[in-house]
């Protein structure tokens, strides 16, 4: 019983360590260093090769975060326009000069800068930077309204060669098939706007990243998604993205 005890509570150190965990570093195949900085919630941070890509990022959602204290941006990504991906105060302070902006419609018509990118869409930014927009939508009964189909965006970001996966607001949705040879795969659980803890392991089986990221799981009991896909080969790891 005793060593039933510390085992739980050094099980439960460990998950509180790997959630206080800021960043991860990766290598591209082409041996280049890629840095994801954990932020909160959906907004994430990248840094590649001097370049610094953001991904939804939120200022006021808690914990607040002053955007003006991170370096300006060479890509800004926006999946759609609710309050806990699309904030425009946030935006303004990683705008730079030369940064490049690219948004679902809705957002882009709020903003009015950027490139806007619709389902499908790709974008070659430079020789070892590639974006596509790919479907981001609900499909369960109910929550249809919640995402409709077509309207937002989730991203695949490919730097030197190394697929990040960026889902955005989804369900375990049938396009997910189509989405292939992910290294890095950030994926939902808030259940009802975006996956139950079964969806998302669901999507991670057919997508089959190598690493796995849960993201926007607010009060989702989301370390049940390391078991449930413990024999899978996939490296799921939490951060605090709650």
């Amino acid at each position: 019983m005793r060593k039933t005890v510390i085992t739980g509570l050094l099980l439960l150190l460990v998950q509180g360590l790997q959630a206080a965990q800021k960043e991860d570093t990766f290598e591209t195949p082409g041996g280049k260093k890629v840095v994801i900085h954990h932020i909160k919630h959906a907004s994430v941070y990248i840094e590649y090769d001097g370049k610094h890509i953001y991904i939804d990022p939120v200022g006021d959602l808690e914990p607040k975060t002053d955007f003006s204290l991170y370096p300006k941006a060479t890509i800004l990504m926006v999946t759609h326009e609710h309050f806990d991906h699309y904030d425009d105060i946030a935006l303004n302070k990683l705008m730079g000069a030369r940064t490049a902006m690219y948004a679902n419609k809705v957002v882009r018509g709020k903003y009015t800068r950027g490139i806007a990118m619709v389902n499908g869409d790709s974008i070659v930014f430079s020789q070892d930077i590639k974006l596509w927009a790919v479907p981001a939508y609900n499909i369960s009964e109910g929550r249809e309204q919640f995402h409709p189909k077509g309207r937002d965006n989730g991203y695949i970001l490919e730097l030197d060669g190394l697929r990040i996966y960026l889902a955005g607001d989804t369900e375990d949705i049938p396009e997910m098939a189509d989405v292939k040879n992910i290294d890095i795969a950030f994926l939902p659980c808030n259940q009802p706007y975006t996956m139950t803890v079964d969806q998302l392991v669901n999507a991670a089986k057919i997508i089959k990243p190598r690493v796995l990221f849960p993201y926007h799981f607010s009060t989702t009991p989301i370390r049940q998604t390391i078991m449930k896909l413990k024999d899978t080969g996939i490296d799921v790891r939490i951060r605090d993205y709650k």
